[in-house]
C-alpha cells in the first residue's frame, strides 16, 4: 500500500508541476496584458505556491514509498493537495475570473501549513500521535 500511495503522490505532484508550467505560460502570455498589476501578482503568487507544493507532493510520495509512518505521510499529501486546490483555485478565480470565494483561499493556506507540519511529524516519527 505504501508504494501505491507513494506513486500516487509523485504522479499528482508531477501533474501539478506540469500545471504550474502551463499556468505560468498562460499568465505571462494571455493574462498579463489584461490584468492589473495587483491581480497579476496574485496569479503569480498562486503559481508559485502550486510549484512549491508540487515539489512537496513529490517528496511526500518518495517518503510514502519508503514505508513507515504512512498515515502521517498520506495525511500530509491530502493536506497539500486539498490546500493547493483551494488556495490556488481561489486566488486564480478571484484574480483572473473576478469570482471571489470568501474564506476558501485562507482555508487552503491553513491546509498547506498543516501539510508541512504533518510531513515534519512523519519525519520525526510522530505516528504515535494519531
Amino acid at each position: 500500500m505504501a508504494v501505491k500511495m507513494g506513486r500516487l503522490w509523485v504522479v499528482v505532484g508531477a501533474l501539478a508541476g506540469f500545471g504550474t508550467v502551463a499556468l505560468s505560460a498562460i499568465a505571462a502570455h494571455a493574462l498579463a496584458p489584461r490584468l492589473d498589476p495587483a491581480a497579476l501578482r496574485a496569479v503569480q503568487s498562486a503559481i508559485q505556491m502550486q510549484g512549491w507544493h508540487a515539489l512537496a507532493l513529490i517528496g511526500t510520495g518518495l517518503l510514502a514509498a519508503r514505508g513507515g509512518r504512512t498515515r502521517l505521510v498520506n495525511l500530509a499529501g491530502c493536506a497539500f493537495l486539498a490546500g493547493m486546490v483551494l488556495f490556488c483555485g481561489a486566488v486564480w478565480s478571484g484574480a483572473a475570473g473576478g469570482m471571489h470565494l470568501g474564506p476558501v483561499a485562507p482555508a487552503g493556506g491553513v491546509l498547506l501549513m498543516a501539510g508541512w507540519l504533518l510531513l515534519a511529524a512523519a519525519a520525526l516519527g510522530g505516528e504515535a500521535l494519531l
